[in-house]
């Protein structure tokens, strides 16, 4: 991917990369939280909202967590040398795993599975994972930081969902905000 960085290209990802970030993330999920409490008014919108709530927090302070445990290198500063080609510095050089942005979206992508009509639930998962890929093209992450960020945040959703008292039979919904 270094030697195929350009400045455009770059700069495309990385605002696409933006939509996962924590501080972003955060605050379109309050929003959410908001218009599903107040707008729908129904139990389904507020179980959607709070589970997506909790899952945004704990996916926001448990890659910082993880990463006080586990120092790896970041690729941008292994592989990419003074020359950058377009190759943005990405965190802290020993940030790597796991992907806080892909543990953000592998959270909400799996409380929105649950909550969602069929039909969309469809493209939700290739979408996330391609929004989550895009820390891959950036050489933010590891193919390996990312895989590991989706499944945490999905783990992170599953776990939630099981407190609050989710059975495996309501986790697949009817399909309507009832």
């Amino acid at each position: 991917m270094a030697r195929h960085a350009e400045k455009p290209l770059e700069k495309t990802t990385s605002a696409l990369s933006w939509i996962a970030d924590e501080k972003i993330v955060l605050v379109a999920v309050a929003g959410a939280w908001l218009y599903f409490r107040f707008a729908l008014r129904t139990p389904r919108a507020r179980r959607c909202g709070n589970q997506m709530a909790s899952d945004a927090v704990i996916a926001a302070a448990l890659p910082h967590l993880v990463k006080r445990v586990v120092d790896r290198e970041r690729p941008d500063r292994k592989v990419v040398g003074f020359i950058r080609h377009g190759i943005p510095r990405s965190g802290n050089r020993w940030d790597s795993f796991p992907s806080g942005h892909a543990v953000h979206v592998g959270a909400l992508a799996s409380a929105l599975g649950r909550f969602l009509p069929p039909r969309w639930r469809l493209l939700l998962w290739p979408s996330a994972a391609a929004l989550a890929a895009t820390r891959l093209l950036l050489l933010a992450h590891y193919p390996t930081d990312v895989a590991a960020g989706l499944l945490l945040g999905a783990a992170i959703d599953r776990t939630i969902a099981r407190l609050a008292g989710e059975t495996p039979q309501q986790i697949v919904p009817a399909g309507r905000w009832r």
